[in-house]
């Protein structure tokens, strides 16, 4: 029997594994249209869905952005249907053997910076950018790139009073610690340059409801990196990673509230990773997970933005330091970061052509109807899936009958 949700959706094969759900082929019993149809158990230990179809909604009318078709309970499911789109970057990726031209990874970061600029104009960060979250239109949008899963989204501003959320502190322990490490001192520098404390004599921490001092002496300004500090405790036993490992910016890895600079030091290392092949911190090897996350961040944070962009345009450079640069609550300048780029593609005698490697490949499933393509509406867990585990099932669509 036929299954059909929100009374005009055909439900038909599963075409992939969401990070709350899972995906299937729709078609509108209406118009002929094909759709995406994701659904998520009502009884799952976190419900996203609900969540993600309002994000969905606020960003409705935006360049890249899917239409929400519709989104309902039916039996024991969460569904929301949206449009169907093509394959992720990390699909073309794989398909590309892995390597992007600096001409493909251009032409793709201006659509990038776009499609995060766009959500952060509506209020919102990402939070967990990566390439399996980048999809390329179907059809005559077969070159447009499309943002999804917005399960992580989270709102930084308040449009009416235009406020932004606040700085939430590190927790510093009120036991002092011995022994001192990058983390550490990464920590304290990051706390000193939020405040935008350069030279005072203590620095007063609101942890709970005490007062922490962290005393002069401990601190030296000489190098940030090798600042010498006493009582921090390391963020990863007060809060889990957010979003995914390998593309997580620094402050993210040591629990720092993530802002808008996030977003975009996220993007950073996926455009290096499109021109490296990979980035440094892939493939360490570790016990556990949070040990493998430990590894990632330290890894990372040893690595210098020279020494990850090296033999590679000095754009790169300058876009990492920028997005470094900024405070908390700092608007960033897209334009900037686009014009780096824009200017780079010029130089090299670049033309904005669309012609992408996959196209020079002759992919086959863009732009093409067949109902077997690997499409995801997210959900494709591709390589990159140094993320923290979400709940997933094997559904069956009996409950339809």
């Amino acid at each position: 029997m036929d299954h059909v949700v929100g009374e005009k959706f055909k439900l038909g094969k599963k075409i992939g594994c969401g990070s709350f759900g899972e995906l299937f082929l729709g078609v509108n019993i209406q118009s002929g249209e094909e759709v995406a149809v994701k659904l998520e158990p009502v009884k799952t230990k976190h419900p996203q869905l609900h969540y993600e179809s309002k994000i969905y909604m606020l960003l409705q009318g935006g360049t890249g952005i899917p239409n929400l078709k519709w989104f309902g309970a039916e039996g024991e499911y969460n569904i929301m249907v949206i449009d169907l789109l093509g394959p992720s970057l990390e699909d073309l990726f794989n398909y590309c053997n892995r390597k992007f031209s600096l001409k493909t990874v251009l032409m793709l970061a201006d659509q990038l910076i776009n499609r995060v600029e766009y959500m952060h104009s509506r209020g919102f960060l990402h939070r967990d950018i990566k390439p399996d979250n980048f999809l390329m239109g179907l059809g005559r949008k077969a070159n447009q790139v499309y943002i999804i899963d917005f399960g992580l989204a989270k709102k930084y501003r308040d449009l009416q009073a235009h406020k932004h959320i606040p700085y939430r502190y590190l927790h510093i322990s009120l036991h002092a610690f011995n022994l001192c490490s990058i983390n550490y001192a990464y920590v304290l520098y990051t706390l000193l340059d939020e405040l935008a404390i350069l030279t005072m004599p203590e620095l007063i921490i609101l942890i709970l409801e005490s007062v922490v001092y962290v005393k002069w002496e401990h601190v030296e300004l000489v190098e940030p990196r090798k600042l010498a500090c006493k009582g921090f405790q390391q963020p990863w036993e007060n809060k889990n990673l957010t979003g995914t490992a390998r593309y997580a910016s620094v402050n993210t890895h040591l629990g720092v509230e993530q802002s808008r600079r996030d977003d975009l030091e996220s993007l950073g290392y996926v455009l290096m990773y499109f021109l490296r092949g990979s980035l440094p911190w892939q493939g360490l090897k570790a016990g556990t997970k949070k040990q493998k996350y430990d590894k990632i961040s330290e890894k990372k944070m040893l690595t210098t933005i020279e020494v990850l962009c090296k033999s590679y345009p000095p754009e790169f450079i300058s876009y990492f330091h920028y997005c470094r640069s900024l405070r908390f609550e700092d608007k960033p300048n897209y334009s900037y970061m686009k014009r780096l780029f824009r200017d780079l593609f010029i130089r090299e005698g670049y033309h904005f052509d669309y012609v992408f490697d996959w196209t020079m490949l002759k992919y086959p499933q863009i732009g093409s109807s067949s109902r077997t393509r690997n499409l995801t509406g997210n959900a494709v867990a591709g390589p990159s899936g140094e993320r923290p585990n979400r709940t997933s099932f094997i559904m069956s669509v009996d409950f339809f009958n």
